[in-house]
């Protein structure tokens, strides 16, 4: 039980900003309670019940966006090409818009497990929140190659291009690095997984909003992220949304977003996942 409770404006946070994006046995995978979620609660400072609570309503708002995405008639067409025979592992190595317990992999998890006869999929999500590609790197190996994956989809870059309010002079990473990294992962993962790896190319930030909220001692500039953008939509395997339009043809439309510009909302969310099915639906050369 939490010693100190959460007030009713820090549960608005907390739901909107903390919860979906912060599971404790991703952040300190050796932790003993990682598991126990009673544990867990107390560091929202909330009581166990209502976190469950909170955790059911992310699952139920996932499960009613695939629902959906499957009246895109384009969809629902794409659907019968996937490669998938409906017992692969699929592994999702992100950072906080993966990690996301409403996002686009619970979304897409519905919509294949509704979709594919006699589905016996094992999803698992290995987004863990503002990874930079270099964090990720270090831990591909418990997190994705311990899985023995039949397909990885990579979606990361995002966090890589931030400036530091009290930095603003550089991103938190140089694009050599980022580069170097998205080589290394890709080495990585060709070598051990079959089917090509399937790459997300970052969103657009809309950098006003995310200007604006208290929560964040950065920002990302769309300067910075389109280089990411660039590096990500160069590499081998499949792409998606290679030209990071999803959110929005001319610009990045807000209903897209939550209120602070950067993770998605279920609408933003549900674009990446019917742009990845069209994707794996398109004939190979």
């Amino acid at each position: 039980m939490a010693n100190k409770k959460a007030s009713e404006e820090e549960k608005g946070v907390l739901e909107q900003f903390m919860i979906p994006f912060y599971h404790v046995s991703k952040r300190v995978p050796l932790f003993p309670g990682k598991n126990n979620t009673s544990s867990e609660a107390g560091l929202f400072g909330i009581e166990e019940e209502e976190l469950k609570s909170y955790r059911e309503h992310f699952e139920q708002n996932a499960k009613e966006a695939a629902l959906e995405v499957l009246k895109d008639d384009e969809v629902v067409d794409s659907l019968d090409r996937l490669p998938l025979d409906g017992e692969e592992t699929i592994v999702a190595f992100g950072d906080s818009i993966t990690e996301d317990a409403q996002g686009w992999f619970t979304i897409l998890k519905h919509v294949l497990e509704i979709s594919i006869e006699k589905a016996d999929f094992n999803f698992i999500n290995a987004g863990v929140s503002y990874n930079t590609s270099s964090e990720a790197l270090r831990r591909i190996d418990r997190d994705v190659l311990v899985n023995e994956p039949d397909w990885v989809i990579v979606a990361l870059g995002t966090f890589d291009a931030l400036r530091l309010n009290i930095a603003p002079d550089r991103t938190l990473l140089p694009l050599s690095e980022t580069w170097e990294n998205i080589e290394t992962i890709q080495s990585v993962l060709e070598s051990r997984v079959d089917n090509p790896l399937i790459w997300i190319t970052p969103a657009p930030v809309i950098t006003d909003m995310l200007d604006e909220n208290l929560l964040y001692d950065f920002t990302i500039q769309p300067r910075d992220l389109s280089q990411v953008q660039e590096l990500v939509a160069g590499k081998q395997g499949a792409i998606v949304d290679g030209q990071a339009k999803r959110m929005g043809d001319d610009k990045p439309q807000a209903w897209n977003y939550l209120p602070d510009g950067l993770h998605h909302s279920l609408s933003g969310h549900m674009e990446t996942v019917k742009a990845i099915i069209k994707k794996l639906a398109e004939p190979k050369n």
